[in-house]
């Protein structure tokens, strides 16, 4: 029988070159041998990692900010997230920062809903996607936003509302489309106290305490 579960492996690489660098992410192109020896150039985005939050609060209510997203020339309904600005950062400290700063919101009860690679085929994100639970608003100043954060709006968003606008095809964030049905799953599964704990191992991007 075979095990579904994903296994770390790397092929053999004769040459790797980075023809673009930018300010968060760059571009690394790699000559790789296939399993019957030819040599293949594969060009991907090379990534820091990311987390994302599902904020749920007492009505079962997911917190939500809508954001303007120029590659795909959208504004986007989406679950806060960031990026793993720090190498090694552990991502809970990371997640609980991003909520603080999106959306100026604190949580009690800390999950892993889930992991996952964004688009595996072109680039290397790894974003983990944590629950929080007993959220209410954070104190003191509001962060100093910037950039496209200067315009996001907000909104609480019924879980069964969410399924149906993600199944019609209304919204399509990665990270939301995931968490909610990850959440959606784990409740008619083992239930929201089985989830992993909130610092629970992360192979795709090690980090420390």
């Amino acid at each position: 029988m075979t095990t579904i579960k994903d296994t770390p492996e790397e092929w053999e690489i004769r040459a790797t070159d980075t023809p673009f660098v930018g300010n968060k992410t760059s571009v690394r192109t790699d000559d790789v041998v296939m399993p019957d020896g030819s040599v293949v150039h594969r060009d991907y985005q090379v990534h820091p990692g990311s987390v994302a939050v599902l904020a749920l609060d007492e009505q079962d209510r997911v917190l939500l900010i809508n954001q303007y997203r120029h590659p795909v020339r959208h504004k986007l309904w989406e679950i806060p997230a960031g990026l793993l600005d720090v190498p090694g950062e552990n991502p809970l400290h990371a997640a609980q920062r991003e909520l603080y700063e999106e959306a100026h919101v604190k949580a009690e009860d800390w999950r892993v809903l889930t992991d996952v690679y964004t688009t595996p085929g072109g680039c290397d994100e790894a974003v983990r996607i944590f629950l929080a639970r007993g959220v209410s608003e954070a104190e003191g100043e509001r962060f100093a936003v910037e950039h496209e954060e200067t315009d996001m709006a907000y909104a609480r968003v019924p879980v069964d509302e969410l399924v149906r606008r993600i199944l019609a095809g209304d919204v399509h964030n990665n990270c939301l489309v995931v968490g909610v049905l990850s959440l959606v799953a784990a409740r008619g599964g083992d239930g929201l106290d089985a989830l992993r704990p909130a610092d629970a191992e992360w192979p795709a991007r090690p980090f420390t305490s």
